[in-house]
């Protein structure tokens, strides 16, 4: 194992004398399900190779965010280049942390673009995970090489034999062959970094040919404007040259080139293989799109590199500021939060009862969350979120078809003749003792069986076709409810399918309120306006007239909840005398009533919107494991 000072020096030396030569690099991920240990074991591998001092060491330190400490998972993939040295030969490793949580894919699928290699992780003492598979299956797809791990040995209910067994037989290598590490007390790290300089391939380009190299992340700085991270697959990219961008045609002079290690570190270039970031000062955040291409303005390379499948928003929520000066704030964040997350998209809509906003799209709930975290805490803004909702195609009964991204655009007063809702494919593993909770749960929410397989024993994996919509709410609460938190979800596109669905909404008054309008399953709709009704009117303050809240399809009245008047006792000073005078007065302010009733307008404070539009029931924290 090299001294602390040693690679330090080492890397110094590269940085800002040399180009690497490309067969002494090694580009690897680490990629596993959710709290299996990759954040810990980069941990490790930034103290074995020293580039972090240990005064300076944390507990997941390529977890930047505040939001990731907070929440224990990693959201952005983060790059590092670590020095190793194998049989007296110094090597340089590119490492990338990737997230685990379903809805962050892309961000590993594009970490995967910049590797040759990957570190599958698996916890010793849970087995193969869903979120496993889905990784393995992209990695095999662009025809990574796989070192398979067993982490978490020390812990006492670890099996490393079973789950060696188990992953040998998904992989197809002998058990023998799978790495045996604790990311916690650093057990087995060295030999795995040994492994990974010993069986990965180390990048291919052509070091003479022209200039090019794939942007994989770029971040906003408020200082110097964007950061763009890129991995140089021909030729090199030099400090103040001036470089074109593919897609756009954009030219930059091109004021620093560096890597990160982990901090970045201006260096005198980037050779083939190589990963690093270039800063141009460019303040534009259009002009660095994720999967370009990078080349010089003069003599530069003719054909672009393939970049990066446009990932295809599953979920969709429309975003308004609370207060409605802020829409040009919210569009500029976006922008700027566009850059270092690809996979959210917006576009501007109107709401009659919200105002200005975006119609947003997510690839899952995690995401929409963190977004909106993200906006709030980043750029100081207060925000409403819509109910979630996915990508409806209505056909009417002329043979018109209507793509529907939200409630109000659903095609009312036509004949509709059918409805096509998204369609999954869900891969859900756990012990086989919860098989009939599962099946029971996902036939509930109009699932369909497509197989089922056990991976060993005692473990199973059933897989289901499950319209979107229904898995999108609290359909992974009630898994993990059922299951006793031992079953991983995992979910995919898997076309569209007919479906009787019907637009139900919410009237105030005889109005509908477009924010609380929702497309449901008609089976699902008298539930849905029942609880909608009975919350808004725990929601919304009494009026000085009765209000009533209706739930309609159509012109067809489901449900119905009414907020009674606040009283004025008007009978206050009138003591005893004729009764008719009593009533006359009563009389006059029903009158009254009535007529403020046909002014007025039912006042909707914004912090019911925010109750209403939840997720989550009122009070009912704990209810879940009820069910």
């Amino acid at each position: 194992m090299p001294t602390t000072t040693e690679p330090r020096n080492f890397v110094t030396t590269f940085a800002d004398t040399t180009f690497t030569p490309p067969e002494l690099i090694r580009n690897f991920c680490i990629i596993a399900h959710i709290d299996h240990g990759k954040s810990t074991l980069a941990d490790r591998m930034l103290q074995l190779t020293g580039v972090v001092e240990e005064r300076a060491m944390r507990a997941q330190y390529l977890d930047r965010m505040d939001i990731e400490r907070e929440r224990g998972i990693t959201i952005k993939a983060q790059n590092v280049r670590l020095p190793w040295q194998v049989d007296g030969q110094d090597h340089v490793l590119h490492l990338i942390d990737t997230p685990g949580h379903v809805d962050f894919t892309y961000e590993v699928s594009r970490a995967l673009e910049a590797c040759e290699g990957a570190i599958l992780l698996v916890d010793a003492a849970q087995g193969i995970e869903a979120q496993t598979l889905a990784n393995l299956y992209l990695a095999l797809d662009k025809d990574l090489h796989i070192i398979p791990v067993l982490n978490k040995i020390d812990l006492p209910a670890a099996d490393p034999d079973k789950y060696a067994a188990e992953l040998a037989n998904i992989i197809g290598c002998d058990p023998g062959d799978v790495l045996r590490v604790s990311a916690k007390t650093g057990q087995g790290v060295k030999e795995l970094l040994d492994e990974a300089v010993r069986q990965i391939p180390p990048p291919q380009g052509d070091p003479d040919a022209p200039a090019r190299a794939m942007i994989f992340d770029s971040v906003y700085d408020t200082y110097r404007g964007v950061v763009t991270y890129i991995r140089v697959v021909d030729g090199k990219i030099t400090p103040r040259e001036r470089i074109r961008m593919m897609s756009t045609g954009a030219t930059h002079e091109l004021l620093e080139v560096g890597i990160i290690s982990p901090e970045p570190k201006p260096c005198a270039g980037l050779g083939v293989g190589e990963v690093g970031y270039l800063i141009t000062g460019v303040k534009d955040v259009r002009q660095s799109r994720v999967g370009d291409t990078v080349t010089r303005e003069r003599h530069g390379a003719k054909v672009p590199l393939t970049g990066y499948r446009e990932p295809k928003p599953m979920v969709f929520s429309g975003l308004y500021p609370l207060d409605g000066s802020d829409y040009p704030e919210l569009r500029e964040a976006l922008e700027k939060l566009q850059l270092n997350d690809a996979a959210l998209t917006f576009e501007p809509e109107t709401s009659v009862a919200l105002g200005f906003g975006f119609r947003c799209g997510f690839l899952g709930l995690l995401h929409l969350e963190i977004t909106r975290d993200r906006l709030e805490r980043e750029f100081g803004l207060d925000l409403i979120s819509t109910a979630p909702n996915v990508v409806y195609r209505v056909v009417l009964e002329d043979g018109s078809e209507h793509v529907v991204t939200n409630p109000s655009d659903w095609p009312g007063g036509f004949k509709i003749s059918e409805v096509h809702e998204p369609l999954s494919k869900v891969t859900v593993i756990a012990p086989a003792e919860f098989i009939g909770a599962i099946m029971e749960l996902c036939q509930s929410k109009r699932g369909q069986l497509l197989g089922m397989d056990y991976l060993s024993e005692d473990r199973v994996e059933l897989r289901y076709h499950l319209p979107l919509a229904e898995i999108i709410f609290d359909f992974f609460d009630s898994l993990k409810s059922r299951t006793r938190g031992y079953a991983s979800l995992d979910y995919e596109e898997a076309g569209t399918q007919v479906a009787d669905l019907v637009k139900v909404d919410i009237l105030l008054q005889g109005e509908p309120v477009d924010a609380f309008s929702a497309i449901v399953h008609k089976d699902a709709a008298y539930g849905y306006g029942n609880k909608m009704a009975s919350r808004l009117r725990e929601l919304i303050p009494r009026q000085q007239f009765e209000v009533p809240i209706q739930a309609a399809i159509g012109a067809r009245i489901i449900a119905r909840e009414t907020i009674r008047a606040m009283r004025k006792d008007v009978l206050a000073k009138c003591y005893g005398g004729d009764i008719s005078r009593k009533r006359k007065l009563l009389e006059k302010q029903k009158e009254g009533k009535k007529r403020m009733k046909t002014v007025g307008r039912v006042e909707v404070p914004q912090e019911a919107f925010v109750a209403a539009l939840s997720t989550s029931e009122p009070g009912d924290k704990g209810g879940k494991g009820k069910k």
